[in-house]
Order: structure tokens, then C-alpha cells, then sequence
């Protein structure tokens, strides 16, 4: 077994202390369990989010509760709502979250969405 290997666990996200995070506008609370090479999240943003920085990070979003807009850097939006995920690789986007109401995400991301040529 290597530091890489995960053994089955329960997540109690209810014991995972939230930690706060401006944004531009409003803020996002996270919950993060970080093992090597692979970070789970939930992420809550507040009503009128604006994140406060262009990401280039590959991301899996799932949006779990109410509805958000991913803006890539290109002017492009795209709308997320309950039920809805995306995914993208590291350095494939440059993309920043839009809240207009609250939003709860699970979010994962990782050495395995590393960009690859």
C-alpha cells in the first residue's frame, strides 16, 4: 500500500470544519478532505458570489443544490443547476463561479486532471 491508496472511509461532512473565503464579491465556504494527489470539497457560495480569481485548475463540479454560472475568461457562461456537473483538466480553461443565489457543490480535483501533451 502507498500514500496514494485510499481505504474505505465514511464522510461525515458534518464534522469537516468550514473555512470562509472572500470572493470578489460575497464568499465560498469550503469543506476539504485532502489526500495525495486528490482534494474533495464541498463548496458553498453565498448569494452574489463572484469569485475573486480566474482559475485554471481542472475541476469535477457537481452542483448538489441550487445554481450557478461557470464564466470562462472568453465571455462564454455557462449555467449549472441541481443535478449538473462539468469537467475540465488542468489549464484547458480559464474559468471563475458566478452566484446569484446560494449554491452547494461537491467538487474533486487532482494529479488525475493534470494537462497531458
Amino acid at each position: 500500500m502507498t500514500d496514494k491508496n485510499i481505504p474505505f472511509q465514511v464522510i461525515n461532512w458534518d464534522m469537516i470544519e468550514k473555512v470562509n473565503y472572500p470572493g470578489e464579491e460575497g464568499s465560498s465556504t469550503w469543506q476539504t478532505l485532502q489526500f495525495t494527489g486528490l482534494r474533495i470539497r464541498i463548496v458553498e457560495y453565498s448569494a452574489g458570489y463572484v469569485a475573486d480569481h480566474w482559475c485554471q485548475k481542472g475541476h469535477i463540479v457537481h452542483c448538489l443544490e441550487g445554481e450557478f454560472i461557470t464564466e470562462q475568461e472568453n465571455g462564454k457562461q455557462i449555467t449549472l443547476k441541481k443535478g449538473m456537473s462539468y469537467v475540465v483538466s488542468d489549464e484547458l480553461s480559464s474559468h471563475r463561479s458566478l452566484a446569484q443565489t446560494p449554491v452547494k457543490l461537491l467538487i474533486v480535483d487532482g494529479d488525475f486532471l493534470k494537462y497531458q501533451q
